[in-house]
């Protein structure tokens, strides 16, 4: 089938420590693979693909799956980069033109999610703004709004100390860990303009 739209399958292979080999012989610009594969058919697939991912973030892999499994669709998703990554239920091959175009988007980078799959996560998730205190959603407001700490401070009637503790706290609530590549305060505004 990939053949007829014009791209060349360099390996097919039966179970992932071929997968792994292939991958390294090959150096593929996509690996597409089960979630299930021989020989105990539970999630040796995905787990090859987040191995794969985790060896090179860059490696785009489409992994399909016969039912939405919340947990390995969440768990390919945090792998590696979150670019090039795809997760689509078996249902999608059928449709040829739009599985290959879904090949195709994450061998160029981005990241294709089955709709059904969106659906149930988006489902299960809660906002996360929910275990913030009305203390630290006004806090977080008044982020939003570009205030400082002192002017948060003065805002509230509350010392600097006090404005320093509930932003740890509400970075730690959003599961905003320190990081060097980004800036926690900016991340945490972006969650409260989204909900």
């Amino acid at each position: 089938m990939l053949r007829r739209f014009g791209h060349d399958v360099v390996a097919a292979v039966a179970d992932a420590p071929a997968l792994h080999a292939a991958v390294a012989a090959h150096r593929p610009d996509v690996v597409v693979t089960d979630v299930r594969m021989p020989p105990g058919f539970g999630d040796e697939g995905l787990q090859a693909a987040i191995a794969l991912r985790a060896a090179d973030p860059e490696l785009p892999v489409l992994v399909l799956s016969q039912y939405v499994e919340q947990t390995y669709a969440a768990e390919l998703l945090d792998s590696g980069r979150s670019a090039g990554v795809g997760y689509l239920l078996k249902d999608r091959i059928g449709e040829v033109a739009e599985f290959v175009d879904a090949l195709e988007q994450v061998a160029g980078g981005r990241t294709v999610v089955d709709p059904e799959v969106v659906r149930q996560l988006l489902g299960r998730r809660r906002d996360p703004l929910q275990r913030l205190t009305p203390r630290e959603r006004e806090v977080l407001a008044l982020m939003a709004e570009g205030r400082s700490n002192t002017a948060i401070a003065r805002t509230l009637v509350v010392s600097e100390a006090a404005v320093a503790k509930h932003i740890g706290s509400l970075f730690a609530k959003l599961d905003l860990p320190p990081d060097a590549d980004d800036h926690r305060r900016v991340r945490a505004v972006l969650a409260f303009l989204r909900s």
